[in-house]
């Protein structure tokens, strides 16, 4: 990654600090990193994009890392979350980009697509359902409850930053770990993650976007059909999400397609990021196609 860069963008109020690659007028390309990751996380997927000439920006999202840290629950809505978005795409100059999200981050590419879509040329959500699935699948799947328990805990006061911070992240380290394929982060890999845990504040703000679920967060996103194209990638080995929440989500779309990838967990985008790369591009071009 030559050619990589580090901007502080301001937007909607915060600054972001964001990793920005590729040729200035290439099309625009936002990844939006999940809970615990940072721009880091997506480092397998910017150098294939930037070679197929798209610009690509990958911000710390609001909360993390080397980002702007509010310290009250309320700035983690998704509605303020994804107006940091947009300002980042006004930022660039343009009126809209493709939105790739994981995990929270596609949380948020979802709630984009779904309120503002004149913003989102397309999306790709890997590893996280339509924020209005998850109710659906939780009143037919017990299974589900299990798998999404931290989520309850993570939204209680002071413990959960107590109990990950402890002996310099260990459980935060260990849940990377045991919840991915072997060797899949190296120790380099997580000292990098433990360095962007221990930024100041960084963990409360990281958490508060859990917390913010209980001030209805999730019930922002509205459930009518989204217009843009969507692509769902999916690892099947998923620990936390079953795939009955990747088939769900299909029914919040106009235009979505699932695929499921094999040999993959949560975090497919540093266990298969060939495929990963290969199914990303896929649809970004045939997007360009569709517009030639």
């Amino acid at each position: 990654m030559e050619d990589l860069s580090f901007q502080w963008i301001k937007t909607n109020g915060i600054t972001l600090h964001t990793a920005v690659a590729g040729p200035e007028e290439g099309p625009l390309v936002i990844l939006l990193h999940g809970f615990p990751e940072f721009w880091f996380g997506w480092k397998k997927q910017i150098e294939p994009l930037t070679k197929k000439g798209y610009r690509v920006a990958v911000p710390d999202q609001r909360g993390y890392n080397l980002s702007d840290k509010p310290q009250d629950i309320e700035s983690y809505s998704l509605d303020l979350l994804r107006d940091d978005v947009v300002g980042l795409i006004e930022h660039f100059g343009r009126t809209n980009a493709a939105i790739i999200g994981h995990d929270w981050g596609g949380a948020v590419a979802w709630h984009l697509a779904s309120t503002k879509p004149q913003y989102v040329e397309r999306m790709i959500a890997v590893n996280i359902p339509h924020p209005q699935a998850m109710p659906r699948v939780l009143k037919r799947n017990p299974l589900q409850w299990a798998r999404s328990s931290y989520i309850a805990f993570f939204q209680l006061p002071d413990l959960p930053e107590k109990m990950l911070a402890a002996d310099y992240f260990k459980t935060m380290v260990g849940s990377l770990v045991s919840t991915s394929n072997p060797d899949t982060f190296s120790e380099e890999e997580l000292a990098a993650y433990q360095e962007a845990w221990d930024q100041p504040g960084a963990l409360t703000a990281m958490l508060n976007w859990y917390r913010a679920i209980r001030q209805g967060n999730v019930l922002q996103v509205p459930e009518q059909k989204i217009s843009v194209p969507v692509r769902i990638i999916w690892g099947i080995g998923d620990q936390f999400l079953s795939t009955e929440l990747a088939k769900e989500s299909l029914n919040f779309c106009e235009d979505a397609e699932l695929v499921f990838v094999g040999e993959a967990t949560h975090w497919i985008h540093h266990e298969q990021a060939y495929i990963l790369n290969l199914l990303i591009e896929q649809f970004l071009t045939k997007e360009k196609a569709a517009a030639l």
